[in-house]
């Protein structure tokens, strides 16, 4: 009897990959960015991020009352680069 191979575990998404590759080239941990967005922005409840690898940005978002603002910010910096109007 042969045996199927067996499955090594869910794969990390590409995008993961990509950021974790960002950063060994310079970027910044995005843990690092998280932590300092969430003290700029007092009120705000921090809901998740997004990575787009092509632009190397991370989209912040955050939530106060009803509204959500979405951050857009350079991978390598930090620094805000944009941001979508609340809605």
């Amino acid at each position: 009897m042969i045996a199927a191979p067996v499955e090594a575990g869910p794969r990390r998404p590409f995008d993961q990959d990509r950021a974790r590759e960002d950063v060994r080239a310079g970027g910044r941990p995005l843990r690092e960015i998280q932590n300092e967005w969430r003290q700029s922005m007092p009120g705000y409840d921090f809901l998740g991020s997004d990575y787009d690898p092509d632009a190397g940005r991370y989209r912040l978002k955050f939530m106060r009352g009803n509204a959500v603002d979405w951050v857009d910010v350079d991978g390598r910096t930090g620094r805000e680069v944009g941001r979508a109007p609340r809605r």
